[in-house]
């Protein structure tokens, strides 16, 4: 059995929203070592998302996408007796936010002719209303957990 990992790194709130989730989208964000340019591009973004919906704190509008894009269940392949199982596994929270994150970026890299931080901010504010490519991967993943339920049985 694995053994819990007792040293994780603790990241620092940003600077403008005192948020270490913020924080983490930051790095995530981040290319090549660039912090300061990731930085520019998640607060421009979230200026467009204060533009754009009727809320004044983006930052709700960002936890809620969060919320909505983390998948509950994924599937992990498994190998037993020569045969791949993908089993379905309830996912934790550290990686739930890490997936939905690594989604939203994702889905927003992928669009193309508009500024970075326009394309974040457009799926930001998808996600936050429940569409969008993000959300839309978080349901594949829940249907191709529900469709393998029956190798559930093998879950380690």
């Amino acid at each position: 059995m694995r053994r819990k990992v007792t040293n994780r790194n603790i990241a620092l709130p940003d600077l403008q929203y005192n948020s270490v989730k913020l924080s983490k989208f930051i790095n995530s964000v981040m290319q090549d070592g660039k912090k300061q340019t990731a930085r520019a591009v998640v607060y421009r973004a979230f200026d467009y998302i204060k533009e754009k919906t009727d809320n004044p704190n983006p930052l709700e509008v960002f936890d809620l996408a969060i919320k909505n894009a983390s998948p509950l269940v994924e599937v992990r392949s498994r190998r037993i007796g020569g045969a791949n199982y993908q089993v379905p596994r309830e996912v934790r929270p550290e990686r739930r936010n890490a997936l939905a994150v690594r989604w939203i970026i994702s889905a927003a890299r992928l669009k193309k002719g508009q500024p970075m931080h326009i394309k974040l901010a457009d799926e930001i504010i998808a996600a936050s209303k429940n569409e969008g490519t993000a959300v839309k991967k978080k349901e594949d993943t829940r249907k191709m957990a529900e469709s393998n339920k029956a190798f559930a049985h093998f879950a380690w």
